[in-house]
């Protein structure tokens, strides 16, 4: 586990916290009240990068407001993001696994059972007969060109599902904290180090950046997006924050490695991006056992940063949160103020901020019922910058069935006093 400072805000109207930095993150304690007597002009975001509507205004505001520019003593306030779709357009982690792919990178298990704890047996038929076993174990698969074992590995992982249709994952997990086919990507490079993993990552994300908008790529049969572009307008927002005394975060679902070579594209550190940390063995070579949060331990994936468990992560490590106390919401004082996410995986992080909750529209059914029923009056939501989607045609079902529930069914999405919120429509597009 990396040494964390311990960061955290502390609102003009309650207690500050204060900030040790030891062998690891320590809990934070009131302090004295903060100063928010403007003495100078924030950094300001561009004005000549669009956003939709008053957005760029309402998150100014929060800055405004907010960052140690206006405010004397104290610890400074955090923003945390996700990455894929929200930082970035289009996905960094599946461009890796592309890139690797064609580059026979995937090295062959002993049994594909052994990469999951709830792979199933079709899937593990699937892959082995698709991949074959001539290949020794350990060796790469020759992924370039046996389209069949690639399909398998892009199918499992883009829907959980073999090629043939049937569930790729089976078993319980709690729904709110993982999902099978997100753990599997870093399990997928078992074997592998992490400079190892670090330069394919390196490597595609050079071939993205050049793709031109919009290019595709097929691999195997499946055709994939040939392109990742940061967005420019995500890029101001976090060096405004970070210029205006904001701690910024990225909370990534993906492989942790992956998502420290992109985010160091926007100035945040490896030591600022969290996501699903692999176990390593003695001779420092990725395992199929993940690190957990929240009193979960080493396991094969079963508390990764997803949903609920982003939250758990941004407790544990950003604020020092130990034990289950991590998965509860906290005081203001120890969340973050600003949070940004496109995706019901971020939910609950970016529903715990306390000054903005920015939501890039991809159409999902939780954050958007959230978003637009803006219970609070501080969700921002935006059309992507690239490529947005048009408008959806039917109501989010958020009284019947937006919601997932941690054995996987679905319900109403609830606001904090319980009451149900009601269908929306699709209005920022």
């Amino acid at each position: 586990m990396r040494t964390r400072l311990v960061l955290a805000w502390t609102s003009a109207v309650t207690a500050a916290l204060a900030v040790a930095a030891a062998a690891g993150p320590v809990a934070a304690s009131p302090a004295g009240r903060v100063s928010v007597t403007p003495t100078a002009r924030c950094p300001q975001l561009s004005d000549e990068l669009p956003w939709y509507g008053d957005n760029r205004a309402r998150l100014q505001r929060v800055i405004d407001e907010r960052g140690s520019c206006h405010v004397r003593g104290g610890p400074r306030p955090v923003a945390a993001f996700d990455w894929d779709n929200t930082i970035t357009k289009n996905d960094v982690t599946d461009a890796t696994i592309s890139w690797s792919l064609r580059h026979d990178k995937i090295l062959r298990p002993a049994r594909w059972k052994d990469t999951s704890m709830w792979l199933t047996d079709t899937a593990d038929k699937a892959l082995t007969e698709a991949c074959g076993t001539e290949v020794a174990v350990g060796a790469p698969l020759p992924t370039s060109t046996n389209a069949r074992c690639a399909d398998e590995i892009l199918q499992i992982r883009e829907d959980g599902s073999t090629m043939s249709g049937e569930a790729a994952f089976a078993g319980k997990w709690n729904h709110r904290r993982t999902v099978p086919q997100y753990a599997w990507v870093p399990q997928l490079f078992a074997g592998h180090t992490v400079p190892e993993l670090r330069a394919y990552t390196a490597a595609a994300r050079t071939e993205a950046l050049a793709a031109p908008v919009g290019a595709t790529r097929t691999v195997g049969t499946h055709v994939l997006p040939a392109y990742v572009r940061y967005y420019e307008q995500q890029r101001d927002l976090v060096r405004t924050l970070q210029k205006a005394g904001f701690d910024v975060w990225i909370v990534s679902a993906g492989s942790e490695p992956v998502t420290e070579v992109w985010s160091r594209g926007i100035g945040i550190d490896r030591a600022h991006t969290v996501a699903i940390r692999s176990v390593l063995d003695r001779k420092g070579r990725i395992t199929t056992r993940n690190e957990g949060c929240g009193g979960v331990g080493v396991t094969e994936g079963e508390a990764i940063p997803y949903i609920d468990g982003k939250r758990c992560w941004i407790n544990q490590e950003i604020y020092g949160i130990k034990g289950r106390a991590a998965w509860n919401r906290q005081a203001p004082d120890r969340r973050i103020t600003l949070g940004g996410g496109d995706a019901d995986t971020d939910v609950t992080f970016v529903g715990d901020a306390t000054g903005a909750h920015l939501v890039l529209n991809r159409n999902k059914n939780e954050v958007m019922c959230r978003a637009y029923d803006n219970a609070d009056g501080r969700w921002v939501v935006n059309p992507m910058f690239i490529e947005p989607l048009p408008r959806r045609t039917t109501a989010y079902p958020c009284a019947t069935a937006a919601y997932t529930q941690p054995d996987g069914s679905f319900g109403p999405v609830r606001r904090g006093d319980g009451s149900v919120v009601p269908d929306q429509r699709d209005t920022v597009y």
